[in-house]
């Protein structure tokens, strides 16, 4: 792949969207260098150890690591001697929920010593739209001739080794020659047809992507609480709505909506119609209300005597299976019931944390448990075999039981 002494330089290699990819990419005959500021999880990597939940992810790595197309580095040198540079910073929110589009450029001005022309350089997270053209502007301005082209990654966080190599991928850029190529690069990493598009239709698809998700989630949290203000089942009502109904298979469970992209790319959508996204800011509100609602209920439920209770909240991470607490919303929980409650106990099975204890602790002590994160592992606990405690089950996790 052209005359560089490397193929492929992730910049930001060893974190949740990098390193399954340039996994990916190693296993698939691309020679593939990490770059991070991130020593330690560089040190696991380099001895095969993936620094956070992937299914596969150790094997995929070790194999990669024995085929000798995977290295990693913190020395940005490897930049220089690379054909493609894919960056994954993508753009975060503010506190008051705008796109904070800066850090790309940053990225770019801390490095740009080391870009060279002839080079392509690649957007995997997802961006403002605009943004991909915005820095292919700066490079120009830079006197830099550097072609970009925005590859959106579309998995799910934990499975992406898997999916990577069997979903279709997006390509887009701003020329045929850089489409044509990146095209070719990607290709050798899936079975599955790679589409092209122009950037900001890539762009939009991504951000249009986890802004349904988002709102399909929405849709479920608000029937479940209208369901619960009538004093009726919810799981019993959209069981009769699903079972063999076709059209209603796609209906999720109701439960926390968070992570690091469904509200922040929602919100990144509302800012670019100039804030007239209405589903989005609907959608937000219901997601992010959800804990409100449920410390509201237990304090009709109550009264006065939850300053009493000792609440236990079960999973602290954004969603089943993950280690990742990024904008989990059991956290938000945590902060209202340390006001409303007497005690407050977390514990989650993939999260290390000293401030967490065991599920068993939780069931021994508190008055009131939370399922936020139905990790499989907590089927296990038998809320029958608890009576004094109160179960609260979002999910229907505990059939028939919480």
């Amino acid at each position: 792949m052209g005359e560089k002494k490397i193929d492929l330089c992730i910049i930001g290699g060893a974190g949740h969207v990098g390193l399954p990819f340039g996994v990916v990419c190693a296993n698939s005959g691309i020679k593939t260098v990490l770059l991070d500021i991130n020593k330690d999880a560089l040190e696991k990597i380099k001895h095969g150890v993936f620094p956070f939940k992937e299914r596969g992810g150790s094997e995929a790595l070790k194999a990669a690591l024995a085929k000798g197309t995977l290295s990693m580095t913190d020395s940005p040198d490897v930049i220089h001697d690379s054909s493609f540079v894919l960056i994954v910073i993508g753009t975060p929110v503010d506190e008051y929920l705008s796109p904070r589009s800066g850090d790309i450029i940053r990225i770019i001005d801390k490095y740009l010593d080391y870009f060279c022309d002839g080079q392509i350089v690649i957007l995997r997270s997802t961006v403002y739209p605009g943004i991909t053209e915005k820095v292919q502007h700066y490079f120009d301005k830079k006197n830099k001739k550097v072609r970009l082209s925005f590859c959106p990654e579309r998995v799910t966080q934990g499975y992406a080794i898997e999916e990577i190599k069997k979903l279709p991928q997006i390509v887009s850029a701003f020329d045929p020659e850089t489409l044509h190529k990146v095209t070719d690069l990607i290709q050798k990493t899936t079975s599955a047809r790679v589409i092209t598009t122009t950037p900001i239709e890539a762009e939009l698809a991504k951000l249009y992507t986890n802004a349904w998700r988002y709102i399909r989630f929405a849709v479920a949290n608000q029937f479940f609480v209208i369901a619960h203000e009538h004093g009726l089942d919810y799981n019993h009502i959209a069981q009769a709505m699903k079972e063999n109904y076709p059209r209603n298979q796609d209906l999720p469970s109701p439960g926390f909506a968070a992570g690091p992209c469904l509200l922040k790319d929602t919100m990144q959508l509302a800012a670019f119609t100039n804030n007239h996204f209405q589903l989005g800011h609907a959608a937000m509100l219901v997601n992010e209300g959800l804990v409100n609602y449920l410390m509201s209920s237990l304090k009709r439920t109550f009264s006065h005597d939850l300053k009493e209770k000792t609440l236990g909240i079960l999973g602290m991470a954004f969603k089943a299976g993950s280690d990742d607490h990024r904008d989990s919303l059991s956290y938000k929980l945590r902060k209202i019931a340390d006001v409303e409650c007497k005690q407050v106990f977390c514990t989650d099975v993939h999260i290390q944390n000293p401030a967490f204890v065991s599920v068993e602790h939780v069931l021994q002590n508190s008055d009131i448990i939370i399922l936020a994160t139905p990790h499989l592992e907590y089927q296990t606990v038998d809320p029958s075999q608890h009576p004094h405690i109160t179960f609260i089950d979002l999910w229907s996790f505990w059939p028939n039981n919480a």
